[in-house]
């Protein structure tokens, strides 16, 4: 407990000391220098060198350093239940204060599923029209924000209802999604009819075989392995690889209007799409800013 001990004992911290503190809890929780940058926009110089001044002014080893990363030491452990707690509690304040203004301004954070940013952006590029000084940050990706401690105002989730206590969970859309191949690929390997032609087709799918996707599942279901030819990470990628002709794939219909040589092979199922749902923090979600989203989003919503 040297760590705690010494924190215990240190009256004032310095701006600089809670720098490289909050830098070693990111090194610890993402296990990478680089994970930990990203996290915090920094340079990873920046980070390598907050830690060796952390370690320095504690006269410990707060991480094992080996190939795959930064472990954190029994001292390095200490350490972070200190860090976590402070800036978990630092967050939500912040998320608070920004949200509880009577006018739209300062940031609104957005987060959803790329695959449905050509709905989502014309909307946020809109609402910040309308709102004078606003700055959107529109954030897609795998990692799931913490809407707990302020990471984003509003979430839109797909698959199962959302769970995490304290949210405001709402119904929201449903993501229509189709089997689509471009007019290359038709041209050289021709068209599908019914189910059973598929298995005879080239398919571009996710790589992983744990995907919880609706047509990922149905994939796995009804198709065999051999099949998923063209394995991609993200939906973007996957996208772009139905579109030049890699083999038939999963898209939705919202972005596919987008790409005139996409040719949709079989409507959407309600098999392959997933409910959408709107969620935010209980102690944000009558706030000015957020509510005037919401509403804006819900009507604009309704056209789509």
């Amino acid at each position: 407990m040297q760590v705690l001990l010494f924190l215990s004992a240190q009256v004032e911290m310095s701006v600089d000391t809670w720098d490289e503190i909050r830098t070693a809890y990111h090194v610890a929780r993402m296990g990478t220098v680089s994970g930990a940058a990203e996290v915090l926009g920094v340079h990873h110089a920046t980070v390598i060198r907050h830690i060796d001044a952390l370690e320095g002014r504690l006269g410990v080893k707060l991480f094992q350093r080996h190939a795959r990363g930064y472990t954190a030491t029994e001292a390095g452990l200490d350490l972070l239940q200190v860090a976590q707690a402070t800036d978990d509690q630092f967050s939500q304040l912040v998320s608070r204060i920004k949200g509880r203004g009577d006018e739209v301004t300062g940031e609104l954070v957005v987060t959803s599923l790329n695959m449905i940013a050509p709905l989502l952006a014309p909307v946020l590029a809109r609402f910040q029209q309308t709102h004078e000084g606003l700055i959107v940050r529109f954030v897609t990706g795998d990692r799931l924000l913490r809407l707990e401690y302020g990471e984003a105002h509003v979430a839109i989730r797909a698959g199962a209802r959302p769970d995490q206590p304290d949210n405001v969970v709402q119904p929201f859309h449903k993501l229509a999604i189709g089997l689509y191949a471009s007019r290359d690929y038709l041209a050289r390997k021709g068209r599908p009819e019914t189910d059973e032609d598929l298995a005879a087709h080239a398919f571009v799918g996710m790589d992983s075989d744990t995907s919880r996707a609706p047509f990922a599942v149905w994939m796995r279901t009804h198709l065999p392995d051999a099949v998923n030819v063209f394995r991609c990470s993200d939906n973007v990628t996957s996208r772009e690889a139905v579109v030049a002709g890699a083999g038939l794939g999963f898209v939705s219909t919202c972005e596919a209007q987008r790409f005139p040589d996409l040719v949709q092979i079989m409507p959407p199922r309600d098999e392959w799409s997933a409910p959408l749902w709107l969620v935010t923090h209980v102690d944000l979600h009558r706030t000015t800013k957020v509510g005037a989203f919401l509403n804006v989003l819900k009507d604009e919503a309704k056209s789509w």
